[in-house]
């Protein structure tokens, strides 16, 4: 079962990259967009934090349910955030101004960097 969580702490800490990543490469650009891998990283990062609980609560890990709750709570805001900036980063004409999707990828990075705070800080 080690195998398992590891494999999925793994692909945990690759989805926050996937989102983080093009959120920092974007930091100083003037216009603003999510990306699809922005997308796939917090669908990511939803999925195989489920799993990890369920792994925890399989190999009677002691669980902080509150904690979770929080983490799933922001998990799902940035993932359902990501989709709808990225829906509307699709539909942006060349001229339109990129004022909602610059929101969006605000508060996809900065919902991020919370929950990692949550994770880390949280005892």
């Amino acid at each position: 079962m080690d195998a398992t969580r590891y494999a999925l702490l793994i692909a945990h800490f690759i989805g926050l990259a996937a989102i983080l990543g093009p959120f920092l490469e974007q930091w100083r650009s003037d216009v603003k967009r999510i990306t699809q891998t922005m997308v796939w990283g917090a669908r990511a990062q939803l999925i195989t934090g489920l799993l990890l609980v369920g792994v925890a609560e399989m190999n009677d890990y002691d669980v902080d349910h509150v904690k979770i709750a929080v983490k799933l709570g922001v998990a799902i805001a940035v993932a359902g955030l990501a989709e709808v900036g990225a829906k509307r980063t699709k539909s942006l004409t060349s001229d339109e101004p990129a004022g909602k999707v610059t929101t969006f990828w605000w508060l996809v990075g900065a919902l991020t960097v919370v929950n990692i705070a949550v994770a880390v800080a949280w005892r």
